[in-house]
């Protein structure tokens, strides 16, 4: 749990990770979305905070209604 709660992943709205060279103290294979507090995630790269799950970024019920949702509109738009 702890070392998910301190991994740093993938941002979903830029696909950005942290490997610009202009943000300082990054590796190339770190991720640029780091936790700030439980359940909130900060994108160093797009500088957009996103709410999430307390120890990942996405949890498990935010992906099926995610999926719900996009074939609800794929059937709303058919």
């Amino acid at each position: 749990m702890e070392v998910t709660q301190h991994a740093r992943y993938t941002c979903t709205f830029c696909g950005k990770d942290a490997s610009n060279n202009d943000l300082p103290a990054f590796d190339e294979q770190q991720d640029s979305v780091k936790r700030t507090a439980v359940g909130i995630w900060h994108c160093r790269a797009c500088r957009k905070t996103i709410a999430g799950g307390a120890w990942t970024v996405s949890t498990t019920a935010a992906a099926t209604i995610r999926s719900t949702i996009r074939r609800l509109r794929e059937i709303t738009e058919a």
